[in-house]
């Protein structure tokens, strides 16, 4: 598989990943009252985005390696070995892109009015309702631009990726390892036609944000 369908694969699964989870952490960090537990909580839920990404791949290939105790449990009892594997290269950008959309979402949440929620639960609609038919649509724009951030850095991922999953053409190679490898090999243009990809991916992004951002202004 070349690197820009492998980067675009790995990045689409762990987008989808992380937005699911990012949301429903966000929305369950939220509703947490104790506000020391939140400041914990939160502080690491962000740490993979200050920590070099070759430390938090450092972590992830001592926990799910071969000799890793998450790695030695999926190997032992599913027959799955996730490190140096496809699958690695998606844990890695769920792991360094998480933090994005757990912060966006979040912050989006955070900005809703309370009184909407509470006129609503006046009513007697449940939770669940609320969340989904006013909270969530409320919180849209900012939910997405987290969305977009998460899979643009999962896009971009590098050091992470490169000390759990490896870098092995066709199986693990994305686009920001093939880049390196083509600079450490003098293949110069190969190089050059990886960046200008990474470049025009990354312009879109900030152009989608930027139309998300204007969205919401209009709304407003």
């Amino acid at each position: 598989m070349s690197p820009l369908l492998l980067s675009m694969k790995t990045a689409t699964c762990a987008g989808l990943i992380t937005f699911v989870l990012g949301l429903l952490i966000a929305k369950a960090v939220n509703q947490i009252r104790n506000q020391q537990v939140k400041i914990l909580l939160d502080g690491l839920l962000t740490l993979p985005m200050v920590l070099p990404p070759t430390v938090a791949g450092f972590f992830l290939l001592y926990l799910f390696g071969v000799q890793g105790i998450l790695g030695k449990f999926f190997l032992e009892f599913f027959a799955w070995k996730i490190a140096f594997s496809w699958s690695a290269t998606v844990l890695a950008a769920v792991v360094i892109s998480f933090p994005l959309m757990y912060r966006s979402a979040r912050g989006a949440l955070e900005q809703v009015d309370p009184d909407y929620l509470n006129a609503a639960r006046t009513l007697g609609l449940s939770e669940t309702f609320i969340f989904f038919k006013l909270e969530l649509p409320l919180a849209t724009p900012g939910i997405l631009s987290g969305g977009i951030l998460s899979f643009a850095r999962g896009l971009g991922e590098f050091g992470a990726t490169a000390m759990i999953a490896g870098n092995i053409a066709g199986k693990t190679r994305t686009l920001p390892l093939s880049i390196y490898s083509s600079v450490a090999g003098g293949r110069m243009q190969d190089a050059y036609h990886d960046v200008f990809l990474i470049v025009v991916f990354s312009f879109v992004v900030v152009v989608l944000m930027n139309l998300i951002t204007l969205r919401k202004g209009a709304v407003r």
